[in-house]
């Protein structure tokens, strides 16, 4: 929401006012004077005119899981347990998925209730690389990574996918880096060539990586550089 609006919010304060107080240095957001009416500030930010608290600011929260297998990426099921089981139950309610994983896959899960800061990190046209580590049924062909480096077309959504980069690290086991995170992108990408995954684990997404310290199911918050990078 602009500043301006959020200032004429409040009784008494009509939007040219507002457009003052600001011009004039009297508002602050998150504690840095703030003087272009037009600014975006979201409900987090604390925002204040001469010293005193309009927008108190809600708290934003930003976590890390090591998803283990057998846990649904939802909310609420009422047959499988959730990724949220492992969560406070007081935080819960305000959390939401930030790129999924299905029910047999493991790795790492981001848990927000920023929907801004989530977007960025799992919007296909951001490219944002999401990092694998995946098991296949059958041996990797040499020429996978070709297949995937021009692009595999998927019928469905009639359109093919980002380039994608392929390491192979032993005749079943590969890592790939994909741009997306289309639905089952992975598993449909390999079942294209032939092959079936029967493993996946994400290890990265953009610059927050898996922390080796989180045994399966325990999650923390991010910390500042993670979150900060992709408002960067």
């Amino acid at each position: 929401m602009k500043l301006s609006r959020i200032l004429s919010n409040l009784n008494g304060i009509s939007r040219s006012q507002a457009n003052f107080l600001i011009a004039s240095g009297r508002v602050t957001v998150n504690a840095a004077p703030c003087r272009e009416p037009a600014s975006e500030v979201d409900r987090f930010a604390q925002v204040r005119v001469d010293g005193e608290t309009i927008q108190a600011g809600e708290p934003a929260h930003y976590l890390m899981l090591h998803k283990p297998a057998g846990y649904l990426s939802a909310t609420l099921d009422d047959t499988h347990k959730t990724v949220l089981d492992l969560i406070a139950p007081a935080l819960r309610p305000e959390l939401h998925i930030a790129g999924r994983l299905d029910r047999a896959s493991t790795g790492l899960l981001i848990l927000t209730n920023d929907g801004q800061w989530s977007r960025q990190l799992t919007e296909p046209r951001i490219k944002i690389p999401k990092v694998y580590l995946v098991t296949t049924a059958n041996p990797i062909s040499p020429d996978t990574a070709i297949r995937f480096a021009e692009g595999i077309w998927f019928e469905f959504e009639q359109l093919t996918t980002s380039p994608a980069q392929l390491e192979i690290l032993a005749p079943r086991e590969a890592r790939i880096t994909i741009y997306e995170g289309r639905y089952h992108q992975v598993k449909r990408m390999f079942h294209a060539v032939g092959n079936r995954v029967t493993a996946l684990h994400r290890e990265s997404m953009g610059n927050i990586r898996l922390d080796e310290k989180l045994a399966a199911g325990e999650h923390r918050p991010l910390n500042s550089e993670e979150i900060g990078h992709l408002r960067h």
